[in-house]
């Protein structure tokens, strides 16, 4: 099945901790809106005892916070296992979510809050849709950003200029884009994006849950695959990332043993975790992997799940341009 409207453009691979704005991934399922900051709004109803309609220049107005977080793609809605390793590592520039439910009071009925964006269009035969989100209300209010900056400038049209969500430690389907809508809610929204796409089974389970916590990952930035080296000695480099702090990360050479790598703890913000191993690799062609443990137990899996273990492939020997025999 065709991904349609889907941008699947991916992560550029890069060593910077903070991931440059024009190296991170884009995803519009319904294409990216035309967005009319003199007359945009950001409403918030529904359940509420005082709705009410926010300017941007209000909503700039709010005491602003600033943090670095991971930014993950889960991946294709029709591929749900297939793995994507589109992730960044960003600093995101706004307030809480909490700060507009205060001022709203949501009523006793209320359970769920949703997230609507300014993208609207046809996804999978279905038209007429807009890009919509839900969390339980408790979740939400602890847990959801509203940012209107990435790495310290205005956001780009293409990241949801000029307000999205940004939902920590969550896959990125739930950072809402172009945000225009918060409505509270007694129940969950049946729609394309919440109850078809985006759910999936975890293993020994029956139940399809929504796509919202992130898996342990890990990914090599450095070298890259088909990477070929003059020298064998190699500073192996990448990012580590979980739900909570990353433990460890070993790398297999060859289906060789694996080794612990060097790896930054996880400071106060969600970000992710750089590491490295020095090797010595012999000339001809090398498999390497990489796979992250966090403090929960979570392992990345074996090659078959969506956060399997990493691979790079290099060649060492390079002579006049062209890798040795």
């Amino acid at each position: 099945m065709a991904e349609q409207a889907l941008d699947v453009r991916d992560f550029d691979d890069v060593v910077d901790f903070i991931t440059p704005v024009d190296h991170v991934f884009v995803r519009a399922h319904l294409g990216v809106p035309e967005v009319d900051v003199d007359s945009w709004t950001l409403s918030v109803e529904g359940l509420v005892e005082l709705p009410f309609q926010l300017r941007l220049d209000e909503l700039l107005a709010l005491p602003a916070r600033r943090f670095t977080a991971f930014h993950e793609c889960f991946g294709s809605p029709f591929r749900p296992d297939v793995p994507t390793r589109a992730v960044a590592n960003l600093v995101w520039t706004g307030f809480d979510l909490s700060v507009l439910l205060d001022r709203a009071v949501p009523l006793a009925s209320a359970r769920h809050v949703w997230f609507e964006g300014a993208d609207t269009g046809s996804f999978d035969g279905e038209d007429g849709l807009s890009y919509v989100k839900d969390l339980p209300l408790e979740t939400a209010r602890r847990d959801v950003f509203l940012a209107y900056e990435m790495n310290g400038e205005p956001l780009t049209v293409r990241h949801g200029h000029p307000l999205r969500t940004v939902v920590p430690r969550m896959f990125g389907t739930n950072s809402v884009k172009w945000l225009t809508r918060i409505i509270l809610a007694d129940e969950r929204p049946d729609h394309m994006f919440t109850t078809r796409f985006y759910t999936r089974v975890h293993p020994g389970e029956q139940t399809a849950r929504p796509v919202r916590s992130v898996d342990v990952g890990s990914k090599i930035l450095g070298p890259r695959d088909g990477d070929r080296l003059a020298d064998g000695r190699v500073r192996l480099a990448g990012r580590a990332w979980s739900t909570c702090e990353v433990v460890g990360v070993e790398v297999s050479v060859d289906e060789g043993p694996w080794l612990p790598a060097s790896l930054e703890p996880l400071g106060a913000d969600p970000a992710w975790q750089p590491f490295t191993l020095d090797l010595r690799l012999p000339p001809g062609r090398h498999r390497v992997r990489a796979r992250a443990t966090d403090r929960d137990g979570r392992v990345q899996p074996p090659p078959g799940a969506r956060n399997s273990v990493h691979e790079v492939t290099v060649t060492v020997g390079v002579s006049g341009g062209g890798a040795e025999a």
